[in-house]
């Protein structure tokens, strides 16, 4: 990657970073709050084992009927690891459940009208990023990576559903070696902040054991 690139990917990391830093400052306390155990809005972080999913499935498990929008890309013959790592989340859903399978999570949840639960939004970014253009650095990759994000975080906000949200807690690791890593790791870290400002539960789950965000 040349340092052009670099630049232009560290300009997109510093201009999410802000815009959640400033949906952050600008958060108001809505009313008739809700908990995650009422309904509403609930967003699942943690490190990778950390039981996050697990936990999500036992929220969402009190409802009737799910969508379970898988939101990673789909499992290949050429990564026989990842094929394994979707088959066990595969396996342990309830057979009621209804799962999406797709890298459009703003238009699922949109359409959703049952419970959703989204799983999870590391591996969607990856994915964004990856049909952005980001790595490559193809004209007008930023653009088409805001108007994304932009638009699964209004749908969020607007979501008419109960809603649950799976994503990787990062940055209280190692600092990535690559330019692509660290800006992975700070534009989640902007998108988790603006899905927080309008979830009405935030939970982090630490080594098995969840903690109340707020």
């Amino acid at each position: 990657m040349t340092n052009d690139a670099k630049r232009r990917l560290a300009e997109f990391a510093a201009r999410r970073l802000e815009a959640a830093a400033s949906a952050l400052r600008g958060r108001g306390q809505p009313a008739n709050r809700v908990n995650d155990v009422d309904g509403g809005k609930t967003l699942v972080l943690g490190g990778v084992r950390s039981g996050k999913s697990r936990y999500a499935e036992d929220l969402a498990n009190r409802y009737p009927a799910v969508t379970y929008v898988a939101a990673g890309m789909p499992p290949s013959d050429d990564d026989p690891e990842w094929s394994a790592r979707v088959a066990a989340h595969r396996a342990r859903r309830p057979s009621h459940w209804t799962t999406v399978e797709t890298g459009d999570v703003t238009a699922a949840l949109r359409d959703a009208e049952s419970p959703v639960l989204i799983d999870c939004l590391g591996t969607w970014l990856t994915r964004v990023l990856d049909e952005s253009g980001a790595w490559e650095q193809r004209d007008g990759w930023q653009q088409r990576v805001d108007e994304r994000l932009g638009a699964f975080a209004d749908a969020w906000r607007q979501a008419a559903v109960p809603a649950i949200a799976v994503s990787n807690e990062v940055g209280s690791g190692v600092v990535p070696a690559s330019a692509s890593g660290r800006i992975f790791r700070d534009v989640l870290g902007a998108l988790n902040t603006a899905v927080a400002t309008h979830s009405d539960a935030v939970r982090l789950i630490v080594a098995g054991r969840v903690l109340n965000l707020e």
